[in-house]
């Protein structure tokens, strides 16, 4: 289960012009991007693990991309 509400997805996809938006579609985006999200958790914790630091910085976040 999701920890993300759909709505902001459905919000995005029309804001870049779309009319309307399937319940799957915001479902298929939200979900890509959950996953996305938690894979770079994932290294920028590992950064920070590396520089012998329990707290995750921006620094590390943006070292995992």
């Amino acid at each position: 289960m999701s920890e993300l509400p759909l709505a902001p997805f459905k919000r995005i996809i029309k804001q870049e012009g779309a009319t309307r938006v399937s319940e799957e579609a915001a479902e298929t985006l939200r979900d890509e991007i959950e996953q996305h999200a938690r894979q770079r958790a994932v290294e920028s914790r590992k950064y920070a693990e590396h520089a012998d630091r329990k707290t995750v910085q921006a620094e590390d976040v943006e070292a995992s991309s």
